[in-house]
């Protein structure tokens, strides 16, 4: 094991990284912006580094001052979370160039399954279909766009090759909306990632989101079981469950065999996801994220293992030290992500100090996150501010506890959607898991 990991990352998961490497017997460095200075995880790391101002561009994303933090500081490894320079392949490889560990895949490896277009022609080698579309990258004659989309037809999905969050993406229902929503995506495309290279597929129109969490190392590939993230707002998650109250046993095991076939053929080393989305009983392959997610919480509490120590331990030891016998799941469990936002406002960022804050706890509550009474929300980054996740024995339980748990949490100073986690766990469509992606964009619940 290295001595010293370099946390390229901020709250939740910074904090999350430093309990594992403890837990690990490892030192611990971490990085902040002049933004950032009143974060929980700089009481707790064994050094901290400032990075650069606020400005994301110029501290938690300049490569070069992080490597220079790592070298400084006299670090072995890096640890990329989530976001940021997490699936960066050009990082990954000037950490390994610059005789640093990067926790995670291969550069190469980040990069082919980065690419949806490259990533799609990857999967479907072993038995994993994508969504039909045009798997190349549009041409920049509009009439040439116009006759691809015909072909596929209406409605249709643009996608950036380099996007995911919701950026660099557009539902197109018409010819006459089609040319703008290209240019749209690609402007996005561009600002987000750098390219603007988009594509269409089709867009499905009532899938559910699910996913499968992979560990994987030299010796061999394990699923750690799936993960439903259906209800989103934007193509945003908030609320991920598992296992899916969706999926029969035949199913499951199924997209298991293909999911872990096609990671081990690949040559993956590390934690990672495959995201598929699922309509009248058929997968299709969505993207493969090739760090930690944000929703790993969930999938930790139903098996009883540390995703980001077994993520750590692999890229030391090369080697995954669980076997599939060993991965049980047991009940149920819910993640609620609670954002800094003003839901009133459709979803405006509520940046500000927190003057009251208190957290639920309880059996089978935890949360997961980095705020504390008097912390300073501010607007540079992400508008999440922690998540609330509730393990129970059955579904039931699990969202029984969960209601507790938010009727707890008190959050005050700043605007936070508990109250619509509150409105969607009471809400009949939830309970009866009579929902799709797409829901909470078509219907108004406040």
């Amino acid at each position: 094991m290295s001595k010293k990991v370099l946390i390229a990352n901020r709250g939740e998961i910074s904090l999350r990284a430093i309990r594992a490497c403890k837990e690990l017997g490892l030192k611990t460095v971490c990085i902040y912006s002049e933004g950032d200075k009143e974060l929980k995880s700089l009481r707790f790391s064994d050094e901290s580094v400032c990075v650069g101002p606020a400005d994301p561009t110029k501290s938690y994303l300049d490569a070069p001052t992080i490597l220079s933090a790592a070298d400084v500081t006299g670090s072995d490894a890096i640890y990329p979370g989530y976001g940021f320079l997490a699936e960066d392949h050009s990082f990954a490889e000037q950490c390994n160039l610059s005789g640093f560990k990067f926790i995670g895949p291969s550069s190469q490896t980040i990069r082919q399954m980065g690419d949806k277009i490259t990533a799609k022609s990857i999967v479907t080698k072993y038995g994993i279909d994508g969504v039909p579309g045009y798997d190349k990258g549009l041409p920049n004659n509009e009439e040439e766009i116009l006759k691809i989309a015909d072909k596929i037809g209406y409605p249709l999905i643009v996608k950036a090759t380099a996007g995911g969050g919701g950026r660099g993406m557009k539902i197109v229902r018409s010819s006459k909306e089609l040319i703008n929503s290209v240019q749209i995506a690609k402007q996005e495309a561009l600002n987000g990632f750098g390219s603007d290279v988009v594509y269409f597929e089709k867009f499905i129109e009532n899938p559910r989101h699910i996913e499968v969490q992979v560990l994987s190392g030299k010796n061999r590939t394990v699923h750690l079981y799936e993960r439903d993230c259906s209800i989103q707002r934007r193509h945003q998650k908030l609320i991920e469950e598992t296992p899916s109250p969706l999926l029969s046993d035949q199913i499951r095991d199924d997209l298991f065999d293909k999911t872990v076939k096609m990671v081990s053929q690949i040559g993956y080393e590390g934690a990672g996801t495959v995201e598929f989305i699922f309509e009248d009983g058929k997968f299709y392959f969505l993207e493969m994220n090739t760090r930690i997610q944000v929703e790993h919480p969930v999938t930790e509490v139903v098996t009883g293992i540390d995703l980001i120590k077994e993520q750590i331990w692999i890229a030391y030891d090369g080697n995954t030290a669980l076997k599939q016998e060993d991965i049980k799941p047991r009940g149920h469990a819910i993640e609620c992500r609670i954002n800094a936002e003003d839901v009133s406002k459709n979803f405006q960022p509520s940046p500000g100090e927190i003057t009251m804050c208190h957290q639920p706890s309880g059996f089978r509550t935890r949360v997961d996150g980095a705020i504390y009474q008097g912390y300073k929300v501010t607007p540079y980054y992400d508008s999440m501010i922690c998540k609330l996740i509730c393990h129970g024995r059955n579904r039931t339980e699990a969202i029984q506890r969960m209601r507790r748990s938010l009727d707890e949490f008190v959050i005050e100073g700043i605007k936070t959607t508990i109250d619509l986690h509150k409105i969607l766990l009471n809400h009949e469509k939830f309970l009866n898991s009579d929902f799709n992606v797409s829901w909470l964009d078509k219907e108004k619940l406040l």
